[in-house]
Parts: structure tokens; sequence; C-alpha cells
């Protein structure tokens, strides 16, 4: 369950980037005030946008750093006057809200932005949305380990069955060679030693 919240917001945020490069100008007109209303309260029930309320402060403190650093004799008259027009450009913040209510509208039905809000206000949605990717790096952790050890017990049965039937003609493993492609972190067990030919 933590890895579908994990992966649930990372499909949020590629389906509000894809609507974004793509424009939605030409469906805009197609997409009624009740659709758009239902994907503003899954866009805010999943805090989606949330991640973009740092993009204005933090351009104007880069560039209240860059000017700093070339002029730093009119360091307090640069720090005024980028926050001054960082806060008249705010109200544009609202141009995304509406970006992203559209792409949500064209990528999921009424319904189903009913049924995203009613889940994700839920006390168990809440909890998916908090506690969801703790789950998922604990989840992805025990696999890791769980893999390896698969690999290391996989290796090690093989090539003892093997040698029982190829014996002096198995050719061991190089170091690692089974790692290739498999679990992270997985050791390969050294092979036993070759039996003698009859």
């Amino acid at each position: 369950m933590g890895k579908i919240a994990g992966l649930g917001k990372a499909a949020a945020a590629s389906i509000l980037i894809s609507g974004l490069v793509f424009g939605t100008a030409a469906r805009a007109q197609e997409i009624s005030a009740e659709h758009i209303a239902a994907a503003k309260q899954a866009i805010t029930a999943l805090g989606v946008t949330d991640r973009f309320d740092n993009i204005l402060p933090g351009l104007a403190e880069r560039l209240k750093s860059e000017l700093i650093q070339s002029s730093p004799n009119v360091e307090d008259q640069i720090t005024a006057t980028v926050d001054a027009k960082a806060l008249e450009l705010a109200p544009r913040r609202a141009d995304l809200e509406r970006e992203a209510a559209l792409t949500y509208a064209r990528a999921f039905s009424v319904e189903e932005l009913k049924a995203i809000s009613t889940f994700y206000n839920s006390d168990a949605g809440k909890k998916l949305l908090k506690d969801g990717p703790i789950a998922t790096r604990e989840l992805m952790k025990a696999a890791d380990i769980w893999a390896a050890g698969i690999n290391r017990d996989l290796n090690a049965s093989s090539m003892a069955e093997l040698q029982k039937v190829a014996g002096a003609d198995l050719q061991p493993l190089p170091a690692n060679a089974s790692n290739i492609g498999g679990a992270p972190g997985a050791t390969t067990a050294p092979p036993a030693a070759p039996a003698p030919k009859p």
C-alpha cells in the first residue's frame, strides 16, 4: 500500500507536467465547470501542487544572492526590490493551479476525481500520503535483502547440482557475474571446487 502512495504521487506529478507541456487551450472549452471544481478538490486532497509553492521564493532568493554577490554595496536595495517584484508575481501562482486542474480534468472523470478526493480526505488517505513513502522505502530495503539471499542461495544450489553433472567442465562464475541486471547488493556465492573427472 505504501508503494502505491509513492507511485501515486510520482504519477500525479507526471500527469501535471505532461499537461503543462502539451498546453490546454484547445481542450479547455470542452471541460465543464463541475469537472474543473472536482479536479481542484482532488488536487487539494492530494497536495500535488504544494511542492511548487517554493518555486517563486526560491527564484527570488537565488536572484538576490547573485545580485548581492556582484554588487554587495547595494544589498538592502537589492533585497527590497527583488522581494517587492516577487510579491507582484505571486498572483500568477493561480495560473499553475488552473493548469493543474485542467490536466487532472482531462485525465480523470468527475466521478473518479470525487472518489480520489473522498479517499485522500479520509483518515486512511491522509495517512497513506504521510506514511506511504516511508513504508515504500522500508519495503524496498526488505526486497533488496530478500533478493540478495535468494541470489546467494540460487547460485550455491545451482553450482552444487551442476558440479554433479558437469564436473570439471563447469567453469566458475566471475566474481559478481550473476549480479548483472539482478538485485542490488546481492552477492555471488563462491563456486564449489570442481569435482575430479572419473
